[in-house]
């Protein structure tokens, strides 16, 4: 079984809370439901959770709402530890090599911290 975590920088701010707080009841509820999804099920589904190509192993949380489509990623940290660390409302057909880049950083801050 695998636990989800929301990334926090050093002084404690988890830029997926704050992005999880500015969404509507609904919009919020549909995201922990598929949080949820990812968390209980050994396998998941693409269309929920995928491995996104080329960006030092990123994964992307997929969920899609009534009008907007929102991304969350983050990386596995020792095989069951998802680290969510960045959230958006995605616009374009890829995923924006920003958002990428921003996890990335992330990623290594907590990686570096965590040592």
């Amino acid at each position: 079984m695998k636990k989800i975590e929301f990334y926090r920088n050093s002084a404690g701010k988890s830029y997926v809370e704050e992005f999880l707080d500015s969404l509507t009841g609904k919009e919020a509820q549909k995201v922990t439901w598929t949080l949820k999804v990812i968390e209980d099920l050994d396998i998941v589904p693409k269309q929920y959770f995928k491995n996104l190509k080329n960006t030092e192993d990123i994964w992307e949380v997929r969920v899609d709402g009534i009008n907007k489509t929102y991304r969350i990623l983050g990386f596995f940290y020792k095989q069951e530890l998802i680290i969510l660390n960045h959230a958006f409302i995605k616009k374009t057909q890829k995923t924006p090599r920003n958002a990428i880049e921003i996890a990335i950083k992330r990623k290594n801050d907590y990686l570096r911290r965590k040592k």
